[in-house]
């Protein structure tokens, strides 16, 4: 490991909330320095519907990062998800000849074929995850380096997203004077950050609830098998609560984070709620049973996708190692109650571990993706360093 000093940031560009977390990599561990955070402006439906605005949010949190941490910001992992995104397997094949040892170069050569997929033209592959490797006809090699064989095939599995969305992402950025190092896929930063390695070898779900989009991943043996968007979201929630008692999304929103759970089994059909509209000086009693019964319908739907996406990749009765909650919609009371219902398995709350001096406030799953995402800023940084001091020791070699 380098005994150099390295900066590395991670910026989650959320619907709802935009947020950054800055932290320096010294001494082999990973320190936390600062942070910022403000609601976000510009997206309609996961999407950007205003470049400027995003702009904005990204130059307000980075101001309040680089003030806590008196540190100036110029390159940040940035990451990318949301209804556009999505995941497929491929495979490649190549020859290597005659018989001989799998070398480093023949791995590469293997999962580069993968990566060049045909895709149509308006997707763009954002991150390539191998699978196993099958070598002569034998599958399930994780590392086929010093293997005699004479053929080698990988299986991967793929994340595309659109290319309009991620060059907006990328310009948003850019334009607060910030490069991008790399963009990654929120749930995969959200669960190197949240589950430790040693906990990575049974079958886990990490699922990312924001306000305006779900994403999944499936993992089995640090495998990513599975990357997906589901139709459900927290604005599903609101609307659900909005259009059964008459008020507006901000008081529906307001009474789902204050009262509501995903299960109605604890709540007394007696229990009532006192919410003020606007414009009405006088306050209307609901029933908080009925609210809790709309929302444990939405999140049993929610947890019912899980379950469906786990099966197509035959990993419903696997998820050994439980499912991981993220994102904001983690937040609502019962929601693991209601994973553990509907997915057989255990469920918490995904937070973020592995960062020195991090924040007892912070120690939410809303900011997990961030976490996440400058842990990857981290690995990005060391490895690079590692193959500078690799290629500087191979030229005084040969010097």
């Amino acid at each position: 490991m380098t005994a150099k000093v390295f900066l590395a940031v991670g910026l989650d560009l959320g619907s709802s909330g935009t947020r950054c977390a800055a932290c320096l990599v010294e001494d082999e561990r990973l320190r936390f320095l600062g942070h910022g955070e403000c609601a976000s402006r510009g997206w309609v439906k996961s999407r950007i519907a205003d470049q400027n605005a995003v702009t904005e949010c990204v130059l307000e949190v980075l101001r309040q990062a680089e003030s806590e941490a008196q540190i100036s910001i110029d390159a940040a992992t940035v990451g990318f998800g949301g209804t556009t995104v999505r995941g497929a397997n491929s495979r490649s094949r190549i020859d290597l000849g005659r018989p001989r040892e799998i070398e480093q170069r023949d791995v590469n050569r293997a999962l580069d074929r993968a990566w060049k997929v045909q895709l149509r033209e308006d997707r763009v592959v954002l991150q390539l995850f191998p699978q196993d490797f099958i070598v002569e006809d034998h599958p399930g090699h994780r590392d086929p380096r010093s293997m005699l064989a004479q053929r080698l095939e990988a299986n991967a599995h793929l994340i595309t997203g659109s290319v309009q969305e991620h060059n907006c992402i990328i310009g948003a950025v850019n334009q607060a004077h910030i490069a991008v190092e790399e963009t990654v896929y929120e749930p995969v930063a959200a669960h190197f950050a949240s589950i430790r390695p040693e906990d990575r070898h049974e079958g886990t779900a990490l699922v990312d609830i924001g306000s305006q989009s779900t994403d999944l991943v499936l993992y089995y043996n640090d495998s990513l098998q599975l990357a997906s968007s589901l139709p459900i979201c927290g604005d599903h929630f609101t609307r659900d609560v909005a259009l059964a008692f008459h008020i507006s999304l901000e008081e529906a929103l307001e009474v789902k984070e204050q009262y509501g759970s995903a299960t109605a089994d604890y709540t007394a059909g007696n229990s009532v709620i006192e919410v003020t509209t606007s414009g009405d000086d006088k306050a209307r009693e609901l029933p908080r049973r009925m609210l809790n019964e709309i929302i444990e319908a939405r999140a049993r739907e929610l947890f019912e996708y899980v379950r469906r996406e786990a099966a197509r990749v035959g990993m419903e009765r696997s998820l050994v190692g439980g499912v991981v909650l993220t994102g904001g919609g983690a937040r609502l009371a019962a929601m693991c109650d209601m994973a553990e219902s509907v997915l057989q398995c255990q469920a918490r709350n995904g937070l973020p571990v592995g960062i020195q001096d991090w924040p007892g406030e912070l120690d939410q799953p809303s900011w997990t993706t961030a976490a996440g995402l400058a842990m990857y800023s981290a690995k990005l940084k060391v490895q690079g360093e590692m193959e500078r001091q690799s290629v500087g020791l191979l030229a005084r070699i040969l010097k």
